[in-house]
């Protein structure tokens, strides 16, 4: 049950977030567009709620359930920028936006150096969900795969320093086109 719940809220997130760009830009509603890139938020809360209920209710945590938190940190921590990263393509293909830059070198490696603390705030939020599901549900052989899932978020909090580590040394070099090198040489 979890599993798919976890599922359906990507998917509904998604769904809010075009059908809103979409109401913004190709409808020109933009009152349309807020309300329904609101509802991306609301996904989560109904998530959390639906783990909760289903712990509350007798139900065994699972790694499904160490996975809903970690859904929800990275939507927390990630919504804003996903929604911004959308939003600047979808006003450059169907507005009159710029072309959303691309990032090379420094301003890269400083992305991805952001990129340690929004995951670092996920893991932090995700932590903070699994431990209130232990304590509310009180049963620590129903809940043993939630304290297992601690290290995984340190993990991935690992990974993602050693990504932005990688970047700091070998910078992000920009693509020349096949013109320019041409002219170069």
């Amino acid at each position: 049950m979890v599993l798919g719940a976890i599922v359906a809220c990507e998917v509904a997130f998604w769904v809010f977030l075009v059908g809103g760009l979409a109401a913004r830009y190709l409808l020109h509603r933009p009152r349309l567009g807020a309300l329904l890139l609101i509802g991306a938020p609301v996904v989560d809360v109904l998530l959390l709620a639906l783990v909760a209920v289903d712990l509350l209710g007798g139900g065994h945590a699972s790694v499904h359930h160490g996975i809903a938190a970690l859904y929800i940190g990275v939507s927390v921590a990630y919504g804003h920028r996903m929604i911004a990263w959308a939003d600047a393509r979808f006003q450059h293909r169907f507005g009159d936006g710029p072309a959303p830059e691309v990032l090379t070198g420094r301003a890269y490696t400083a992305k991805c150096w952001k990129d340690v603390a929004r995951t670092a705030l996920a893991a932090v939020i995700a932590a903070g969900i699994l431990a209130a599901l232990i304590a509310l549900v009180n049963s620590p052989a129903r809940t043993q795969d939630l304290t297992g899932f601690f290290p995984i978020l340190g993990f991935i909090v690992a990974i993602e320093i050693l990504w932005a580590a990688s970047y700091t040394v070998w910078p992000k070099k920009g693509r020349v086109h096949a013109y320019r090198a041409a002219e170069s040489r």
